[in-house]
């Protein structure tokens, strides 16, 4: 299978890395509601009209819009930072031809990227310097290089070159490669002739993950030139105070900084400087600790707001789902400098499941999504849309938000975090019924499971499966008593929680592990305040489902009384203000109203 990734491997080695993840096109979801989100999000990438989403480049590039219909939302011809998406679709498409050899994805991807090169070769009769691409006019930089900024241009700059990048990487060929070195160029010519403090002045507007990309650049070719683009956007500002480990996060636009952090964390993996692994290490602490909610978002209208204040900020606008999609980004990056930290696939498998695949309406056949997840008692998903417009859901055509377009990102690489290996040992990290093909090795791993429905996987191995290696199991920290067999005999193996368990054996082809991971009900109280709480079985947060009655407080749980029902295999009941509510997985909480947070005790809204 490795033949769909004709680009090859980087130049270059990650530095500080002690775990690797599996190419792509070694693991498939088989089952289950991740599989049954990529399928929806995938008919919505086969669907999609490439000449629609070329509109804006075609326009500013002074090239015939071939009778396409302009799109609305955030790519409407007169947006300020139209042309965000389409970097987008083609990671999208990228990852669905490389998890699933999906031609149409590929296809669609290849043309959006010839129509791009004919725009960027228009450059000189659209009087734009050699290498420029975008849907709105090269003078956006100067007035934002002036202090005047007009929009977002790096942002959307960054999704183009992160695009191309991804087609490069997984589906190959010179044109992606081509029209990308182009366009890195310019930035590179760019913001070499500003000062150290006229280009800080510029880092001051969002920009997107500019020094992620432009760092992986320099480790798929080896070019210094490219780590020195990447360092100029380094932003003393964000990255100063948490050098030295201060949390400033109070008040920042939160999907300004953390794809910054992804930056620092992939700057470090190309130099080595323990800076750029502190930088990523204490944001990620800092984000997580006192800034997260129990599902596993974070940010209040899309900012940061005071350490650990949770129970404060449970509003319409809360868990704006990018941030979330780059969190879990950093948190595999981090995960793979330091393999055994459970803690950080204890958070991401909390934040995928609840925030993430729940951000998407399972009885959508494309797949839409919501922008922000909202805490406030009585929320329904899909009830707050952006302050920029677009609808509260997404939209095929008239949305293009900021969270439509990292959906198609992570609805297409599911399975990228399930397992890991490290020589001959491998780690499951994730439980998802999935097959791995462990090509080098001629292994083949078969993950089946209803988790987190079920507290139970198991994991048949089959092929050349000869000789001692180890399979390592993510026993998170709320599963007490997991306990480990193969073949149907228990084994002594040490699977205390927030540790990895280790198998190690003489394998033969055919053996079955199986892995139990005990759940029960533990309330969490907010940071900020003992008296509100949420409820959560395992990894899943429990929702109380409110059907149409509008709320305007936490309803005051008996917590005492949560008990399982047996209806089906994660329903609960409970008794709040008197009277006895259903409790469900926040994953599938759609269509009614619901409450994650619930009042035990204390005043509601105090912060107490």
């Amino acid at each position: 299978m490795g033949g769909r990734h004709p680009a090859g491997a980087p130049v270059r080695d990650d530095a500080g890395v002690s775990a690797y993840p599996f190419d792509l096109s070694e693991v498939r979801l088989t089952s289950g509601r991740w599989l049954d989100n990529q399928d929806r999000t995938l008919s919505y990438l086969r669907f999609v009209d490439v000449d629609r989403l070329l509109y804006n480049f075609r326009a500013n590039h002074r090239l015939p819009t071939g009778g396409a219909a302009p799109l609305g939302g955030w790519e409407a011809p007169d947006f300020p930072f139209r042309t965000h998406s389409q970097g987008h679709f083609l990671t999208a498409w990228a990852q669905a031809w490389a998890v699933l050899g999906d031609t149409t994805c590929r296809d669609k991807a290849n043309h959006l990227v010839a129509e791009l090169a004919k725009c960027q070769a228009n450059n000189g009769a659209a009087g734009f310097n050699t290498g420029y691409l975008s849907g709105f006019p090269e003078s956006d930089l100067d007035a934002l290089e002036a202090g005047s900024p007009r929009a977002v241009s790096y942002y959307a700059l960054h999704k183009t070159l992160a695009g191309l990048l991804d087609v490069w990487r997984h589906i190959g060929g010179t044109q992606a490669r081509d029209v990308l070195l182009g366009l890195a160029g310019w930035v590179d010519r760019r913001t070499a002739r500003l000062s150290y403090n006229r280009m800080q002045a510029v880092l001051g507007t969002e920009f997107g993950g500019m020094n992620a990309v432009l760092a992986d650049l320099y480790q798929r070719t080896g070019d210094p030139r490219w780590l020195v683009a990447a360092q100029r956007f380094d932003h003393a500002d964000a990255f100063t105070p948490l050098a030295a480990g201060h949390d400033r996060l109070d008040g920042l636009h939160a999907n300004t900084q953390v794809p910054k952090w992804v930056g620092a964390v992939r700057e470090y993996k190309a130099t080595g400087t323990p800076r750029y692994r502190n930088i990523a290490v204490n944001a990620w602490n800092f984000t997580v600790g006192a800034h997260t909610y129990v599902i596993g978002g974070n940010s209040q209208a899309e900012h940061f707001r005071a350490p650990n204040a949770i129970a404060a900020h449970l509003d319409t606008d809360t868990a704006e789902a990018c941030n979330t999609h780059n969190m879990l980004k950093l948190t595999r990056e981090l995960w793979l400098l330091d393999p055994d930290r459970v803690d950080y696939f204890d958070y991401y498998e909390r934040a995928l499941l609840n925030h993430l695949i729940g951000q998407q309406d399972p009885s959508d056949e494309h797949g839409r999504v919501c922008y922000f997840t909202g805490l406030n008692p009585g929320h329904r998903r899909g009830d707050t849309g952006p302050a920029w417009g677009g609808g509260n859901w997404s939209t095929d055509y008239g949305s293009f938000w900021c969270c439509q377009g990292t959906a198609l990102e992570t609805n297409t690489k599911l399975a990228d975090s399930i397992y890991f290996h490290n020589g001959t040992t491998l780690v499951v990290n994730l439980y998802a019924s999935s097959v791995l093909t462990w090509s080098s090795r001629d292994i083949t791993v078969t993950q089946t499971t209803t988790y987190p429905a079920s507290d139970t996987t198991t994991l048949t191995v089959t092929g050349g499966v000869g000789g001692t290696w180890t399979m390592k199991f993510r026993i998170p920290t709320w599963a007490n008593g997991a306990r480990v067999s193969v073949n149907g005999v228990p084994r002594d193996v040490t699977a205390a929680p927030g540790t990895y368990a280790c198998l190690t054996r003489a394998w033969s082809s055919g053996d079955v592990v199986t892995l139990r991971l005990p759940m029960r009900v533990v309330v969490q109280p907010a940071n900020d305040d003992p008296g509100v709480v949420a409820v959560t079985y395992g990894p899943v947060v429990l929702a109380g489902d409110y059907g149409d009655t509008a709320l305007s407080a936490p309803p005051s749980l008996d917590t005492g009384s949560i008990t399982r029902t047996g209806t089906s295999p994660l329903a609960f009941t409970a008794r709040a203000d008197g009277a006895t509510v259903d409790l469900r997985p926040f994953h599938d909480a759609h269509g009614f109203n619901y409450t994650v947070y619930w009042r035990t005790g204390g005043s509601w809204g105090t912060g107490s």
